[in-house]
């Protein structure tokens, strides 16, 4: 199965009623314990590398890393670029085998969103890659959830947004947030559900670490196809290796790394089961 797009992966996750994780990578732990989440379960999975984690984790190191365990899973894997801010930065990915990309145009106007996106979306189709673009600005969540209304997609912007661009996937604002929540997140379900009404082109949730199991499944319900998660994955392995490291005075690197990878399969495991994703490779 391999190497695939969006398309194929959000499609089908359209018609049998789930999401598709997609889950932040940077080393090759997290792309171990990703993968192997995802073939013990039988789930479609996305790899997914950020634009702001390539000083920690360089594109032309990771892009190969990436690629090859998409080709060896058993299971339909997409490799794709997330928060790609710039011409470069995304032609560097495509160059590097990425099989879809996202280009966050969401601090500009409407228009230049619009104008900047046509221009990935042309990029993109030249490649048959897929491309994510956003509409309404996703916060993070040290910010908490003031102001978040202000942020939220609009609606009718959606509609203008999605038929003058074509983009495969729209990540939207409803309140969710980057990061760790440092509270309760307040998710606005009635302008989910007006986005989907609006829209055929499939949504995507951003901040998925911290919402609880029913409100994605919720977000699901609603129209959310494709579900990111990057904070959750570290801290989990964060935690396993500090109780790891705490008990021995003399930790091994090895062991280290085995704790990495069995943090991120669990935590990746248990996002998948709530996504429903789970028996749908």
């Amino acid at each position: 199965m391999s190497l695939t797009t969006l398309k194929p992966l959000l499609g089908d996750a359209k018609k049998k009623g789930y999401a598709v994780g997609a889950f932040n990578v940077v080393n090759l732990e997290t792309i171990r314990g990703v993968i192997k989440a995802a073939e013990d379960l039988r789930s479609p999975v996305i790899l997914q590398l950020a634009e702001v984690h390539l000083p920690h984790a360089p594109l032309e190191y990771m892009a190969p890393i990436m690629i090859e365990a998409a080709y060896k899973a058993d299971v339909p894997v997409a490799v794709h670029f997330d928060h790609g801010t710039s011409f470069e930065s995304i032609s560097c990915a495509i160059k590097n085998g990425f099989s879809s990309i996202m280009f966050d145009g969401a601090s500009y106007s409407l228009e230049d969103n619009i104008r900047l996106t046509k221009e990935i979306v042309k990029l993109g189709r030249s490649f048959d890659i897929t491309v994510e673009a956003e509409l309404g600005q996703v916060g993070g969540a040290e910010d908490g959830n003031k102001s978040v209304d202000h942020h939220l997609t609009d609606v009718a912007e959606a509609i203008t947004f999605t038929n003058r661009t074509l983009v495969d996937a729209l990540a939207v604002s409803i309140g969710n947030l980057h990061g760790q929540y440092i509270e309760e997140p307040l998710l606005r379900f009635d302008r989910l559900k007006a986005l989907r009404e609006s829209t055929e082109v499939p949504l995507v949730l951003h901040g998925g670490s911290g919402i609880s199991p029913m409100d994605f499944r919720t977000c699901i319900k609603n129209g959310i196809r494709k579900i990111n998660v990057g904070t959750a994955l570290q801290l989990s392995s964060s935690e396993k290796i500090k109780t790891y490291c705490d008990a021995n005075s003399r930790p091994a690197y090895f062991s280290i790394m085995d704790f990495a990878i069995e943090g991120t399969y669990e935590t990746v495991k248990e996002h998948m089961q709530t996504f429903m994703s789970d028996g749908k490779a």
